[in-house]
């Protein structure tokens, strides 16, 4: 009986437990569902009787609608890069014996998540400033990339690892040469693993503030997140009607992506092959 009731008491504990830490995380999203409505929003997250005119006032702000096009562009560009060179590198790796090549990948996916962007600032600006990209989205670009490339890289060669060979063998057979190979063969079965890293590219280009912040000079070319800024005053204070409502406006295009790729692949993923 006494064994029964701790049983019972333990389950309620972790329900409670549960409870609380799912409604912790909740609360955030259930401000930035209210707050944007609310005439006068506070930091609870309370509902009120809706309005949109903190959505008139936000697009009263030039940079508005171009910011988030800048940042579409941005995220795109650096994917794309991105995508394209963990694949090349991935199945390279992969497919070549290469003497310390797991201790090499370990290595920097080490140091990439030691030395991040923060810390490598002052030498990552002075190398984009001697080769003259300050204020262009391709220094941005090619700084981003080689912030994500090594853990992309880590990622995608676990994917090529399980794709079977005797595909790839079965077309060298047949004259394939190691471009129509990869493109026409490896490619299909990884590409669940590619929409991994894209969208963990976008994700992580979409949220980086530092980078662009330092590196682009001119309004116009500023993203979203950058342009977020603008909505505080020269002491920090937050205008929180602006805010909440272009931080509804900037989280969007991020969601809708999550639900395509959960529509399209889903996460069952399981190496190379969707099962």
């Amino acid at each position: 009986m006494a064994g029964e009731l701790r049983r019972v008491l333990a389950r309620v504990g972790f329900s409670v437990f549960v409870a609380l830490a799912a409604a912790f995380f909740a609360l955030p999203m259930l401000w930035l569902v209210f707050a944007p409505f609310d005439p006068v929003p506070t930091l609870a997250a309370r509902p009120a009787a809706p309005t949109l005119a903190n959505f008139r006032d936000v697009f009263e702000n030039p940079l508005v609608l171009t910011s988030l096009r800048n940042s579409v562009l941005l995220a795109l560009y650096t994917m794309a890069l991105v995508v394209a060179a963990s694949t090349l590198a991935a199945y390279a790796l992969s497919r070549t014996r290469l003497p310390g090549r797991d201790l090499l990948l370990y290595v920097l996916l080490l140091f990439s998540s030691v030395v991040s962007g923060t810390a490598a600032m002052v030498p990552l600006f002075l190398l984009v400033f001697e080769l003259g990209l300050i204020n262009t989205y391709l220094g941005v670009t090619l700084v981003l990339t080689g912030g994500l490339l090594p853990a992309a890289i880590f990622i995608l060669k676990d994917f090529t690892d399980t794709t079977p060979t005797s595909y790839e063998e079965s077309a060298r057979v047949f004259g394939a040469s190691p471009f129509q190979i990869l493109r026409d063969v490896v490619v299909p079965l990884v590409r669940p693993g590619m929409a991994v890293i894209a969208v963990w590219s976008i994700v992580n280009v979409w949220s980086n503030f530092l980078i662009p912040f330092i590196l682009l000079r001119d309004p116009d070319l500023a993203p979203a997140s950058v342009v977020t800024y603008s909505f505080y005053t020269e002491g920090g204070q937050a205008d929180l009607r602006l805010l909440s409502a272009f931080s509804l406006l900037y989280s969007v295009p991020v969601v809708v992506m999550y639900l395509f790729v959960q529509r399209r692949y889903g996460f069952r993923f399981y190496g190379g092959i969707k099962r």
